[in-house]
């Protein structure tokens, strides 16, 4: 009985004791202690810097996405999907990429000479479940221009802003290669 009784009177004391501690500790942090960690920045919401090719890889290699189709090589599945590495399409103009992937793509496309016939979905119109912010598309539009050899320049999320706009009216439409051809 009296080791129970004493038992109970050291608990009852240690938890006194921190809630003693917690109430009087002076506004301290352990985070104060992180070198990782700055309290005073904390407090100021500063933008983070966003490596566009390393965030638009991430989302070209998440499962079910472009690696899929076009797979992690960029060389895509002969006959059905289209390579992108050394692709005219992916070096050429950026406007006419943003609107692929705003809107995807259907029907008969040649890349290197070959002949693909797959469908490209939207990623921008929320058609077949994606709906990514210009800021995605943007990422993921650097990342295959720049991957695989290709050279060309970096996409700007206000450049896709502005395509989206411009094309709002077209809806839900995937582009065909001749209306995109036809573009200047």
């Amino acid at each position: 009985m009296t080791s129970l009784f004493l038992l109970a009177l050291l608990s009852s004391l240690v938890f006194v004791c921190a809630i003693y501690i917690v109430h009087y500790r002076g506004n301290f942090s352990p985070l104060v202690q992180d070198e990782r960690f700055d309290l005073a920045m904390a407090s100021k919401a500063l933008p983070v810097a966003v490596d566009p090719v390393a965030a638009g890889k991430r989302l070209y290699n998440t499962p079910g996405m472009c690696v899929t189709c076009h797979q992690a090589t960029g060389q895509g599945v002969p006959g059905a999907f289209p390579p992108l590495a050394g692709s005219e399409w992916v070096n050429g103009t950026e406007e006419r990429v943003i609107r692929i992937l705003l809107h995807g793509l259907t029907g008969e496309l040649k890349v290197h000479g070959g002949t693909f016939n797959g469908v490209m979905p939207a990623f921008g119109q929320g058609a077949g479940g994606f709906n990514w912010s210009d800021d995605r598309i943007a990422h993921v539009l650097t990342y295959i221009r720049q991957e695989w050899g290709n050279k060309a320049a970096p996409v700007e999320a206000a450049k896709v802003t502005e395509i989206r706009t411009k094309e709002a009216a077209r809806g839900s439409k995937s582009w065909t290669v001749a209306e995109l051809e036809a573009m200047k």
